[in-house]
């Protein structure tokens, strides 16, 4: 499957102080038809605020926070909110709050922010906001938050070049040894891969490795004598494991209903092709969240647990 491009940032140009809105005669407490709250005394237009994603509402509700604090507060925006302005994806839903750095917690949380204690760090500027670089985030991401999120975001961030593995790796590498959530930090520099496509992939990969599942190829091509089939979200010999997103078939968005049954149709003759190269598995996101199912699925086509990992050199003895 291929990746699709990332929804663009949230623009802070949109959002009014209610002060500002007063001054002009509009009340948006009184209207809330035509308004949205983002945070106490901070709107959006309504309808602004139903196109918006999740991860865009989150930086809304960063930029907002941010106009209620003190001027030349100096806050540098971290963890899953950094990640928010940066675009990466998180398989959870976003928090109610903002996380700003924190170092060696000399910053005390409020209703608006809430601290994360980390290293010192040379900030970055996101739509006028100090924000810890994409390597520094997506350590904090995952020394703070679940593998799946972490993984999702470094995969992502690697796929569209927003860091690189070495810089990364680099990230990891500057962790004190005692620092909570080092380990973890490790595990997601070795599972990040730029060849995953979406969250959804992300989240199948990391549920594959804690099953212990042999570890897939990703993008895997296949063909046949007619020519190229496609590429295979995960491979394995005689497998072909595929995430079906929101929309199976991928049908565009406004398709009318000619085009929209021939993408459908162009869609299952590459399934048929590729069924008679190798066994398929398809899964949707309900089943990626279920360890149990996503097992089953893949134990249906073959592909079962290992004895012992197969995804990194552990450092087992050979005798």
């Amino acid at each position: 499957m291929l990746g699709s491009a990332p929804p663009p940032p949230f623009d802070p140009g949109r959002l009014r102080l209610g002060s500002d809105l007063r001054r002009r005669g509009v009340e948006p407490a009184q209207d809330r038809t035509s308004w949205h709250q983002v945070r106490h005394g901070v709107w959006l237009p309504r309808p602004v605020w139903g196109a918006l994603t999740p991860g865009q509402r989150h930086a809304s509700l960063v930029h907002a926070s941010l106009l209620r604090c003190r001027p030349g507060s100096g806050h540098v925006v971290s963890g899953v909110s950094a990640a928010a302005l940066w675009g990466l994806p998180r398989i959870e839903d976003w928090p109610p709050a903002v996380v700003v750095h924190a170092p060696s917690g000399r910053v005390s949380g409020s209703d608006l922010l809430r601290p994360l204690v980390g290293p010192e760090v040379d900030p970055v500027d996101v739509a006028g906001v100090r924000v810890t670089p994409v390597p520094r985030t997506i350590v904090d991401l995952a020394r703070t938050g679940s593998l799946a999120s972490a993984v999702a975001a470094a995969d992502h961030a690697l796929r569209h070049r927003l860091c690189t593995q070495n810089e990364l790796a680099a990230e990891v590498a500057v962790l004190p040894r005692r620092t909570r959530g080092r380990t973890a930090a490790a595990l997601v520099r070795d599972l990040a891969d730029p060849d995953s496509m979406s969250a959804g992939e992300s989240l199948s990969r990391v549920q594959m490795f804690r099953l212990n599942l042999p570890r897939p190829r990703l993008q895997v091509e296949h063909s046949d004598a007619d020519g190229v089939i496609g590429l295979a979200d995960f491979g394995w010999p005689g497998v072909a494991g595929e995430f079906d997103g929101q929309v199976k078939y991928r049908v565009p968005e406004g398709a009318d209903p000619r085009r929209a049954g021939e993408v459908v149709w162009a869609e299952k003759r590459r399934e048929d092709r590729l069924r008679r190269q190798v066994r398929v598995a398809r899964w949707i996101w309900a089943v990626a969240m279920d360890p149990p199912a996503l097992a089953r699925v893949l134990a249906e086509v073959g592909v079962r647990p290992a004895a012992c990992c197969t995804w990194f050199d552990l450092g087992r003895p050979t005798a």
